[in-house]
């Protein structure tokens, strides 16, 4: 909204002619979110934890612990997130892209089926929530059209392939099929921050990494110089996305205030919902669909982990695992929460620069 405004007024100000760098918008809307989140999130837990009471529902087949540790903190904390991101998005990025509106139709539709699966959670008393099979096709809904959308804005030969890394010139054409493939990644990709979010601090630090790698991602294949500079697929207008990326950043990093060790409040579906999904969408619209898989590949172990530990269950009666998400299973066997979560910050982190790699790599 700033930008757009700032065009109304004479082009020799100062602040006109910043506000056109990307760059710039996108520090400020990280800033912008985190003060966002700052100022709202004291009075948010407030209010949470006097609307549920004895907050989140704790799964009685989960880590002992959980019950008496975990026990009275509040959920929904992705609010927090969800209200930093919409508000510090619109007013610094160019309310005429439509990657940005697709992006935040998908967040913010996600961010709705949780707030109502967390919902039931606290008003039930039941750690189930939204029905499974009501929560899939309401998130594939969402993931088509979303799909469909980024495919009638990209209006390119090339916007309906998988474009491969490292491999300049691999690109697997799905014509019709690529919204069908988008909207899997977005709900793959909901679902696994989802899987992930078990453990305070676990799930939030992996999405900053992953969105300041897909900041970068969006302002490189948004530049035409950049982009052919480095053999990537150019996207026209997708430079936009690192204002919400970076507002992401910043309402992470607010988020983890408050929910690092000892959680003042959890993030809840609303919240590992709605950024998984925008990152999905974000990864669906830069052309960089399984660039995903790498830097965000420790929510796709933790997923492997979940239908590994299903999938032999029933087959054979045995676990794999003591208990999944694997997280869980390091918790049995006796690991500190803190070194989980810092451990797996690590593994994030190289993945990310392995994911980082691959730009340069052709």
């Amino acid at each position: 909204m700033i930008f757009n405004l700032s065009r109304l007024l004479p082009e020799h100000f100062a602040a006109v002619n910043l506000l056109r760098y990307i760059t710039f918008r996108s520090a400020c809307a990280c800033l912008t979110a985190l003060v966002v989140s700052f100022l709202l999130g004291p009075g948010m837990i407030r209010w949470l934890r006097s609307m549920q009471g004895q907050g989140q529902p704790i799964r009685e087949d989960g880590p002992e612990r959980h019950l008496i540790e975990k026990k009275g903190t509040p959920t929904m904390g992705g609010l927090l997130i969800l209200f930093a991101v919409i508000i510090s998005t619109l007013l610094w990025v160019d309310l005429r892209n439509g990657y940005v509106w697709a992006v935040l139709f998908v967040t913010v539709t996600y961010g709705a089926l949780g707030f109502v699966d967390d919902y039931r959670k606290v008003t039930k008393r039941d750690s189930k929530g939204v029905n499974g099979r009501v929560k899939l096709i309401v998130q594939a809904a969402a993931g088509l059209i979303t799909a469909i959308w980024i495919v009638w804005l990209a209006r390119d030969p090339l916007g309906t392939a998988v474009m491969f890394p490292v491999f300049k010139d691999l690109a697997l054409p799905l014509g019709m099929a690529f919204p069908v493939f988008g909207m899997l990644v977005m709900m793959g990709s909901s679902n696994a921050v989802n899987l992930t979010d078990g453990l305070d601090g676990l799930a939030i630090v992996p999405t900053i990494i992953t969105a300041g790698v897909f900041a970068l991602i969006a302002y490189l294949v948004g530049n035409h110089i950049f982009a052919d500079y480095l053999q990537l697929h150019w996207v026209a207008g997708a430079g936009e996305l690192m204002v919400f990326c970076a507002a992401l950043i910043g309402a992470g990093m607010g988020f983890l205030w408050f929910n690092a060790p000892p959680a003042a409040v959890f993030m809840g579906d609303i919240g590992s919902l709605s950024i998984g999904g925008a990152l999905g969408a974000v990864a669906v619209a830069t052309k960089h669909e399984i660039v995903l898989c790498i830097v965000g590949g420790l929510f796709v172990v933790e997923t492997i982990s979940v239908i590994v530990q299903v999938f032999w269950y029933k087959r054979t009666g045995n676990r794999v695992f003591l208990m999944a998400p694997l997280h869980h299973h390091f918790e049995k066997k006796g690991w500190a929460e803190p070194t989980i979560v810092i451990r797996f910050w690590i593994i994030s982190m190289i993945l990310a620069l392995v994911g980082l790699a691959t730009l340069k790599i052709r």
